[in-house]
């Protein structure tokens, strides 16, 4: 099975014959199905199958379900269980070439999460290089716009992500990911990024710390984020370009994937979201929960409680979990992520994965994927490069299925509006992924009574878009 598992970088077809046919003749089918996503040429693609994964890939990638409290969910690092899974969600669907990269990693992880010094080095970098804590805004004006007639409405608050170090939340998870890469004597270091904020981040810590970057991105996102690429070379980065598939972010992960699989030995892959196999989606969400630990103090310091609502918006789910994880317990608090809707999720132009898709395997791990009825990865669209992902973290997937957090979508017209009406009413000009969080107050705040405290994570600033903004817009 380790060679079928590998087949899935290299030969899709090969590895779909494959698993399919150990799986059969280790008795291992069982009722109901499960895709196994990809596009023909890329990692990951296989077959249409049931599956029990137990050996099918490895060992780790078994199909526990995660211990759930009485509120529908664990807690803490309780979530992923033991085994990467959130529910039936996440696990390790990865070639035997990895699996001893990740379990040093998860090692090394579970370790330096308890190593004072560790802990110290990073709190003090991300005061005094990030630039953290971050604001928690009233958005006075927007606030003020978003009243009824009668003088209600709701409060609302940004969380000032884009005030970061690089301009984005991405620099938290980079900074963390490259100290822990260093305790594991791993000189060489690769990513993905699609908007280009998180190969930003990734080549600013490296060029702090004297390291090798290199960072992988599709060719039609390296068009519209010109400025970020330029910013990534003059860190000192090699940005390669990825031709194949869509050229968008699906592509250069695969990529990303590829080239870890070859140079495992002296590498590390910092991946940008909490997507990925186990440990990813958990070390990624522990690195980011520092957003929303500050949000609760800072909303305690401000009005004396918590936020009502928390909103953001959701490619593969960094932001929103960095934002959200801190209050999934508190079933008060409703949590809402918002998708790329692209053309309209009625459309083939989206990349609304929660909304629309079906549960397979992307990237080596279990969760919601935009596919076809043959497991086909079907191409996301979306006017920001950072959403147009085709999959989501698997604890996104569990929170929607358990249904503690909403998930819902904007259009990229709809997303261009609150763009340029932020920076209008706010004098804060909005990426165009945080943008679609907060286009998402069209429809949001006439449901809502009056003083209910909306807080909005303003993920990044849109420098980069301004370009593809002026494209679209009539200013």
């Amino acid at each position: 099975m380790a060679a079928a598992a590998a087949a899935a970088v290299g030969n899709p077809n090969a590895a779909a014959a494959s698993i399919a046919a150990s799986r059969v003749g280790a008795g291992a089918l069982r009722a109901g199905s499960l895709r196994v996503a990809g596009r023909r040429g890329s990692v990951g693609v296989v077959a249409t199958a049931a599956m029990q994964p137990a050996k099918a890939v490895a060992a780790e990638a078994s199909p526990a379900v995660a211990e759930v409290g009485e509120n529908g969910a664990a807690s803490g690092l309780a979530r992923p269980d033991a085994f990467g899974r959130f529910g039936k969600f996440g696990g390790k669907y990865v070639p035997e070439t990895l699996m001893h990269a990740l379990t040093e990693l998860e090692a090394a992880f579970h370790a330096l999460a308890g190593d004072e010094d560790f802990q110290k080095e990073l709190d003090g970098i991300l005061k005094d290089y990030v630039g953290r804590e971050t604001p928690l805004y009233f958005a006075e004006r927007l606030t003020e716009h978003y009243k009824r007639a009668d003088g209600t409405g709701p409060l609302i608050y940004l969380k000032r992500e884009d005030l970061n170090h690089t301009g984005a939340h991405k620099i938290n998870n980079a900074v963390a990911q490259v100290l822990l890469a260093k305790r594991l004597g791993k000189e060489r270091i690769i990513a993905e990024t699609g908007a280009g904020q998180h190969g930003v981040a990734t080549a600013t810590v490296c060029a702090r710390f004297g390291l090798q970057c290199i960072i992988y991105m599709g060719a039609q996102d390296m068009e519209r984020q010109a400025l970020n690429v330029f910013r990534m070379k003059l860190l000192g980065a090699e940005v390669r370009a990825v031709h194949s598939g869509t050229a968008t972010l699906k592509d250069a992960t695969s990529e990303a994937i590829r080239d870890w699989v070859t140079n495992v030995e002296n590498t590390h892959y910092i991946l940008g979201s909490v997507a990925g196999p186990h440990p990813y989606p958990m070390m990624v969400r522990e690195f980011h929960k520092v957003i929303g630990k500050e949000t609760r103090r800072q909303a305690m310091d401000k009005w004396g409680g918590k936020p009502d609502v928390l909103v953001a918006c959701v490619g593969g789910g960094s932001n929103a979990m960095g934002l959200f994880h801190e209050f999934v317990d508190d079933q008060d608090i409703r949590m809402i992520g918002v998708e790329a809707a692209g053309h309209g999720v009625d459309t083939d132009k989206h990349a609304a994965t929660l909304t629309k898709g079906e549960v397979g395997v992307l990237h080596g791990s279990l969760s919601y994927v935009l596919q076809d009825d043959d497991g086909q990865v079907i191409e996301p669209h979306s006017i920001s490069a950072g959403l147009d992902y085709p999959g989501v973290g698997p604890e996104h997937s569990f929170l929607k299925d358990i249904g503690r957090a909403e998930y819902d979508s904007v259009t990229d017209q709809e997303a261009l509006d609150a763009f340029k009406r932020v920076s209008r009413l706010e004098g804060i000009i909005p990426a165009l992924e945080t943008s679609h969080a907060l286009a998402y107050l069209e429809k949001l705040c006439p449901t809502l009574p009056d003083g209910v405290r909306v807080v909005v994570n303003c993920s990044g600033r849109g420098d980069k878009d301004v370009h593809t903004a002026s494209k679209f817009l009539d200013v």
